[in-house]
């Protein structure tokens, strides 16, 4: 409902900042397109996330949502870009700005963007219900015998026989997204309204376009947050919330009876909140695998690493 209402008054915003000549209204009409974009990708990759995983896509689907986010994001700063761009040009020649019923327009785009804070904090609350992901955890071992020994050990949901992964996480990211879209939003109203008052009463022209870089930078900051995060997800960076944990657990796993040293160690974020580990370990001939395999898992588990596969290679005698 708020999406259709939020399209729609986007519109009529476009349409009068376009016949008023105000820039301001302009920018945040399309501050309002985005965050209808915003929240129909979100929710499409929310419904496709959950598809089960096929074996050409064996960890399913789950990274839509960041992928639809780092497009997004893209679009986002493409449109600031024009839109302070444009700004610019304006506050050096300031145009002639029609401001009748300027401030009208601008106080019903406040309403519409509290009726939606209203409308996801409404839903926010009714979503701490206890909803959980559905699976269970299954543990895999395996043996290869060739040159050397190696034994592997992961960690995954299972479903029907079928891993799935399903963060509960995930919706409320994407969520939490949009709302800080339409607080931005909510915001940059707030500047338009401003900017209308100042016009009307004061005939300071150049407030229009002091107002549409205030949204620019407002859509900036919103946007580069969503834009780290999603690039760094597809770029199989470390996860940040791993940086200062990893030294630590290398060193503890790297003083179990038995471990000689880490080897290939590979950590990324499969989803939000998802975080998936390899490592090699070579360990005395004499070691105990089983020992050293549980408790490597542990220590990594202890610090959020949902699925960790180890392998063990005998040091040669």
């Amino acid at each position: 409902m708020f999406l259709l209402l939020n399209l729609s008054f986007a519109f009529v915003e476009l349409s009068y900042g376009v016949w008023t000549n105000s820039l301001g209204l302009i920018s945040d009409s399309f501050h309002m397109f985005f965050d209808c974009t915003a929240l129909l990708a979100g929710l499409t990759a929310a419904v496709i996330s959950k598809w089960r995983a096929t074996p050409t896509f064996s960890y399913g689907y789950v990274r839509a949502e960041i992928l639809a986010g780092f497009i997004n994001a893209l679009f986002l700063l493409f449109i600031a870009f024009f839109i302070f761009s444009e700004a610019v040009e304006r506050f050096l020649e300031p145009p002639e700005v029609r401001h009748e019923r300027l401030f009208i327009v601008s106080v019903l785009g406040l309403l519409v963007n509290l009726v939606g804070i209203f409308a996801f904090q409404h839903g926010h609350g009714h979503s701490h219900g206890g909803s959980s992901a559905n699976g269970s955890v299954g543990h895999g071992h395996g043996h290869s015998h060739g040159h050397g020994h190696a034994h592997s050990l992961g960690m995954g949901y299972k479903d029907d026989g079928e891993h799935q992964h399903t963060p509960a996480g995930s919706q409320k990211e994407i969520m939490q997204g949009v709302f800080l879209h339409i607080m931005a939003d909510t915001l940059g109203s707030v500047g338009v309204i401003i900017s209308a008052v100042l016009m009307q009463y004061f005939g300071w022209l150049v407030v229009d376009s002091i107002c549409s870089m205030f949204i620019a930078l407002l859509i900036m900051l919103s946007v580069l947050p969503l834009l780290r995060d999603s690039s760094s997800i597809l770029m199989m960076r470390v996860p940040y919330a791993l940086d200062k944990e990893l030294p630590g657990c290398y060193n503890r796993v790297t003083s179990l009876d038995g471990v000689y040293s880490i080897h290939e160690p590979h950590f990324w974020t499969l989803c939000t909140d998802v975080f998936v580990g390899t490592l090699k370990l070579e360990v005395a001939p004499n070691a105990d695998i089983k020992y050293i395999t549980s408790q490597t898992h542990n220590i990594f588990t202890q610090v959020g690493v949902r699925q960790l596969y180890v392998q063990v290679d005998l040091a040669a005698m």
